[in-house]
């Protein structure tokens, strides 16, 4: 008896490394939790403002590798659509890195806690999203690494903290002008990256 072929679920999950994409988030939220537990993070929520910028970017260039198309002209002459594939594959991933982390950080929910890691690992997965179409899934994580870099370091200009739309990964959790754009770049990130898939790359 032949053994049976592989799903084409699992062989996506495998060409796409998904079980060690898996491995690399839990990684990242237990190297967060042990950082928002620490007695100074923990009695002082404005201490893990760099654990917000930093957990989302980490998950996010996590999501944005494992886009990588290893045979990308065998995908595009396939007969079934792939941007449902994608898009799961990117909503799955997104949900899961959002729920570690947000469990990372327990308690100021309302400051610098659960509800803002959310939010800034939407954002951030957006960003990545739309770096995957543009220039590759391997170099995806870069943009949004300069991105919230920029914006991380610049945040001591007191002229910045009211620029909701450019320093939304700087605010509080529940700033509804910060929600909107991390959504609206999450929403059009996994809309390209569905759609389109990520950008070939040589080599």
């Amino acid at each position: 008896m032949t053994a049976a072929a592989p799903r084409p679920v699992v062989l996506y999950a495998r060409s796409r490394a998904l079980p060690a994409t898996v491995a690399a988030l839990a990684g990242t939220a237990l190297l967060t939790l042990w950082a928002a537990t620490r007695p100074d993070v923990h009695l002082d929520p404005h201490q893990r403002v760099p654990l917000l910028s930093l957990a989302p970017l980490l998950a996010s260039a996590v999501i944005g590798v494992s886009t990588h198309e290893h045979a990308r002209e065998l995908d595009r002459t396939a007969v079934r659509r792939w941007w449902p594939t994608r898009l799961a594959h990117l909503l799955a991933l997104t949900a899961l890195a959002a729920a570690v982390l947000a469990l990372a950080v327990p308690g100021h929910a309302r400051e610098f806690g659960a509800a803002a890691m959310v939010r800034n690992t939407l954002g951030a997965t957006g960003l990545t999203a739309v770096a995957v179409v543009l220039v590759g899934a391997r170099l995806s994580w870069l943009p949004t690494l300069l991105y919230l870099g920029v914006v991380y370091l610049s945040y001591a200009d007191p002229g910045l903290h009211g620029a909701t739309v450019l320093t939304w990964s700087m605010q509080p959790g529940p700033q509804r002008g910060a929600w909107a754009v991390a959504l609206a770049a999450f929403g059009v990130g996994a809309a390209l990256c569905a759609c389109v898939g990520a950008r070939g790359e040589r080599g």
